[in-house]
């Protein structure tokens, strides 16, 4: 088998439906499999799976055991010789597997480490953690202090040697998409245990950097990350994103009273700001287009204009319009290209779900996301 794709889901039902479904997609042509895992979820996540896609593993662990042992679970399972380690809130496009395994980064390369992807919001704006740097304590510094806005020369955390459309070496990757041959994943002990969550990408990452691999970033295919709604920002949140990166400093640097200090504040004030951060956007929508080549009901509260091709959509208007895709009649590719090419005009964007009648979608990178039931 070819690739093993594994998702880790915790109480994201519509989401997870979502990805699934475009990861069915994604994998036509391609031998390979879905295992998704489920940490004792308290939604219909797995009542969900059984029903719509009783053909895919399912593997329902009893309590929540964090993101590093769920995935840890998940790969021991996996017949793949390759691994897409992937969030449940993310959509996949129909090439996205077929270019990574066919690029040029050279999936037969034995210096190969993790292949990374272009992450984009719900928004469709691009997501700048899906390349980043070693995360030294003066990286981490110009990135909680913002210093990498002011000059390439601090963009180290973010990876700035490279842009958005250019695909290269960097040395992490983001744990949302992370495509890599098992063999590695279990040579370097996968993801540590020891991380309950938010510092393990990070240290994954840099545990195969140490086996002198070289991990890629890869721009030819862009995958949709909701992101905020992975994660509520609450104590608990803050909590454990101090706990993994102490943990990520105290594994691979050099132990100083001064470096635990600066860190301890620094990632303080950091897990402060994505909490301050994270929000759920309210947006008046003056009026709807859905682009669809079926008549659908879905009883929108707004004028709709119904739309049979992306190239008949004229945004001339000052309005704010959100536009609905019927994902059974446009690919998830289409879907991703269209949102990045119409970014910032006053559009929010929401995929339809017609297999369980829904529409679902984001604003913003901290939005956690709107589920609408029809």
């Amino acid at each position: 088998m070819q690739l093993s794709v594994i998702i880790l889901n915790y109480n994201v039902r519509y989401f997870l439906e979502q990805c699934v479904l475009s990861v069915q997609k994604a994998l036509e042509g391609i031998d390979g499999e879905i295992i998704v895992i489920d940490n004792a979820s308290s939604d219909d996540s797995c009542e969900m799976m059984k029903t719509k896609f009783p053909h895919i593993k399912l593997i329902e662990n009893k309590d929540n055991l964090g993101f590093p042992k769920g995935n840890n679970i998940g790969v021991a399972q996996a017949k793949g010789e390759y691994i897409c380690i992937l969030n449940p809130d993310t959509v996949v496009a129909e090439d996205t597997f077929t270019k990574i395994l066919n690029s040029q980064l050279g999936t037969h390369n034995s210096r190969l480490g993790i292949i990374g992807c272009k992450l984009i919001d719900g928004a469709g704006n691009f997501l700048p953690e899906s390349k980043r740097g070693v995360p030294t304590p003066w990286v981490a510094f110009t990135k909680i202090f913002g210093l990498y806005k002011i000059s390439n020369y601090f963009g180290k955390y973010y990876a700035q040697h490279l842009s958005e459309n250019e695909s290269g070496k960097v040395d992490i990757l983001v744990g949302a998409f992370m495509v890599m041959k098992r063999d590695l994943y279990l040579e370097v002990g996968g993801f540590d245990e020891n991380c309950f969550m938010y510092s393990d990408d990070i240290d994954l990452s840099y545990l195969v950097l140490k086996t002198g691999k070289s991990n890629y970033y890869f721009h030819e295919t862009s995958v949709i990350h909701y992101k905020g709604e992975s994660t509520v920002r609450d104590g608990t949140y803050m909590k454990r994103f101090r706990e993994a990166m102490q943990f990520f400093y105290k594994k691979h640097f050099k132990k100083s009273w001064f470096f635990d200090v600066m860190m301890q504040v620094g990632s303080f004030v950091f897990s402060l700001l994505k909490k301050n951060q994270q929000k759920n956007e309210v947006r008046t929508i003056d009026e709807y287009v859905v682009f669809s080549k079926e008549n659908l009901e879905l009883n929108l509260s707004k004028k709709a204009t119904y739309l049979s091709d992306f190239n008949q959509f004229v945004n001339q208007s000052h309005k704010n319009i959100e536009i609905i895709f019927d994902t059974t009649t446009f690919s998830f590719a289409e879907i991703i290209t269209f949102m990045q090419s119409n970014k910032g005009k006053n559009l929010s964007f929401k995929n339809y779900i017609s297999s369980s009648n829904y529409l679902i979608g984001s604003n913003n990178s901290n939005d956690r996301g709107q589920i609408i039931l029809l």
